[in-house]
């Protein structure tokens, strides 16, 4: 196994480009999985593995790890001056008056200093909520079922999620996305309200309460990335 000295290796043909090595004593086989917002790239390692094998691994897969860091996207920093993606349109960032970020006929309105993009931030995480409750309760009073608790994150591998007990987890990013695109992710997670699984009567579920739901995914896969490239550090 690699030593805390060991924790990263070069991708070969790649000059300036690392794999971060991430032992596991559960994992099975060595997996990658590049970061969608920073470009990380991460090999899980399964205990017993060499760093040799790591590294021929590695060699195997440059072609590929080279290709997925190149897609994601730059972080795009929020400031006043530019702008924000909301509820799938690019919205001016302007300075105005007060402490927190105010959503102004198409405009996001936002004290002009350094705590900008916080302060916008709290503001899409507020509307986020607010427009994902409406569509769960939306879609849970068609299957008759009630949703338990709802909480904002913001996650990484998944857009939301589901457990037995009822409670939904959604990315508050999606707010940036269209509307259709969010609501597409509610129908999703309270479909799940009934099958807690991806079985075919799963889809069968999530189709009756959003017909045209394919092309809503296929957006997430396409344009997620981009999402998670928006930095209100």
């Amino acid at each position: 196994m690699p030593s805390p000295a060991q924790d990263q290796l070069p991708v070969p043909g790649a000059p300036g480009l690392s794999v971060v090595l991430r032992p596991s004593k559960r994992a099975r086989r060595m997996t990658l999985r590049v970061g969608r917002s920073d470009g990380v790239v991460a090999l899980t390692l399964p205990r017993g593995i060499a760093i040799d094998e790591a590294q021929a691994f590695i060699a195997a897969q440059a072609g590929w790890i080279a290709r997925q860091v190149a897609a994601v996207p730059a972080l795009r920093p929020v400031r006043v001056g530019g702008t924000v993606p909301l509820m799938g349109l690019e919205r001016p960032v302007i300075a105005g008056p007060g402490r927190a970020a105010r959503y102004v006929g198409d405009a996001i309105a936002v004290p002009d200093d350094a705590r900008a993009g916080a302060r916008v931030k709290v503001l899409l995480r507020e509307m986020a909520r607010t427009h994902l409750v409406e569509a769960v309760d939306r879609h849970a009073a068609i299957l008759g079922r009630v949703p338990g608790r709802i909480t904002m994150r913001d996650t990484r591998s998944r857009w939301g999620s589901c457990t037995s007990r009822g409670d939904l987890m959604f990315s508050w990013r999606l707010i940036m996305a269209p509307p259709e695109v969010l609501d597409y992710v509610a129908a999703h997670e309270v479909a799940h309200l009934v099958h807690m699984d991806h079985s075919p009567r799963f889809w069968a579920q999530v189709e009756g309460l959003m017909p045209d739901w394919q092309p809503r995914r296929a957006w997430l896969r396409t344009r997620g990335t981009e999402l998670h490239a928006v930095d209100f550090a």
